[in-house]
């Protein structure tokens, strides 16, 4: 008998790590950190809220229990997008 072939990876995205400096994503096979300087929205959020993201398309994710969503370029490059909540 011979076994199945493994499955493509399908988790495009993950969470990798969480600090008190930010959070860490990978996104097909490239990391991206997330200060929370710049990203305040994850500062004070449970686990459960920052693990659980989405790649709504190419390069575009979700986190839909805080209601965020940011692209590649937007983490990778945040000065270029200088507007932030004001409730942090």
């Amino acid at each position: 008998m011979k076994s199945l072939a493994h499955g493509k990876n399908t988790l495009a995205v993950e969470v990798t790590n969480i600090s008190a400096h930010g959070v860490w994503l990978l996104a097909h096979k490239k990391e991206l950190f997330m200060s929370y300087e710049d990203f305040p929205w994850f500062k004070d959020q449970t686990v459960k809220s920052i693990i659980n993201v989405e790649e709504q398309s190419s390069d575009h994710f979700y986190w839909p229990d805080i209601d965020v969503d940011l692209t590649g370029e937007m983490i990778e490059h945040p000065g270029r997008f200088p507007l932030k909540s004001k409730s942090t």
